[in-house]
């Protein structure tokens, strides 16, 4: 997969990818890093004081990154990969710059060949969607923004995606931020336990 390679290696040198999720583009970034995350930032547009979520390719590496209470662990399994993003307490790995200084960050599994062939090859990655803030997800790769995708060194193309945000979910708090893909399910599943 030499498409998957180009953009490991773009994001390990600090720059921008579009991938594929089950849901939309996403816009991936070196997670870790500073630097790469305020790249996304300023290529979205986005207000510093809105966290970006992370993506990984398992439950077992977010474990790595954040605390998973056991809560978190057996929603993780049941709903991951999946089009929703779990929001847990961050490790100390996770820079300011990602969570906009919060003690929480948002965790996302995608459920997309593609998108877990990069994480398996470099995670975390960041998890936002890949278009300007305030405009429509992107869809297709033909829906970029022609800035965002000016910014980005490697576009993978995942064909045509559903569109459907996913749900935000904080499992401790039996709260979900967004509702997206799968919130009633979700719903049912925080009011059995």
């Amino acid at each position: 997969m030499e498409a998957i390679d180009r953009a490991a290696a773009a994001i390990r040198a600090g720059a921008l990818v579009v991938y594929p999720t089950e849901t939309v583009y996403g816009l991936g970034a070196d997670a870790l890093s500073p630097e790469a995350i305020e790249r996304a930032f300023e290529t979205k547009g986005r207000a510093r004081d809105r966290p970006l979520s992370m993506a990984v390719p398992d439950v077992a590496a977010a474990e790595g990154y954040t605390r998973l209470t056991d809560r978190e662990r057996a929603f993780a399994e049941r709903f991951l990969p999946g089009p929703v993003t779990v929001v847990a307490e961050r490790g100390p790995e996770i820079p300011d710059e990602l969570t906009g200084g919060r003690e929480r960050v948002g965790i996302r599994i995608p459920d997309h060949p593609v998108a877990l062939a990069l994480l398996a090859e470099v995670a975390p990655i960041t998890a936002t969607s890949a278009n300007l803030s305030g405009d429509p997800n992107a869809r297709r790769v033909v829906d970029l923004d022609p800035a965002v995708e000016r910014r980005s060194d490697v576009v993978l193309d995942g064909g045509s995606l559903t569109g459907t945000e996913s749900t935000v979910v904080d499992v401790e708090m039996r709260e979900i931020h967004r509702r997206g893909a799968l919130a009633d399910e979700i719903e049912r599943w925080l009011a059995d336990r």
